[in-house]
C-alpha cells in the first residue's frame, strides 16, 4: 500500500507542493507528515490536500487554512 497526498489550490486544481513528500506506508504516517508541514505547504501555495491510497481517494479535499479546517 502507498499513501500519498494530492496538493490543490482552493479551486481544486492540482499544484506542486513546496515540500515533496515520499510515499507513506501507513495512513498514520501520511497524516503525521501533513500535521507537521501544513504551514509550509500553505505558504508555498497549496490551499487544500486530498489523501490517496494506491490511486483511490480516501478523503479530502481538506483545507490547510486553520480558519477553514473543521
Amino acid at each position: 500500500m502507498a499513501w500519498t497526498w494530492r496538493f490543490e489550490k482552493s479551486d481544486g486544481t492540482e499544484t506542486e507542493p513546496a515540500l515533496q513528500p515520499e510515499e507513506f506506508t501507513t495512513q498514520g504516517d501520511a497524516e503525521s507528515w501533513i500535521g507537521e508541514y501544513w504551514k509550509e505547504l500553505l505558504d508555498g501555495g497549496a490551499d487544500q490536500v486530498t489523501l490517496i491510497e494506491d490511486g483511490a481517494k480516501i478523503y479530502g479535499p481538506m483545507s490547510l487554512r486553520a480558519d477553514e479546517a473543521g
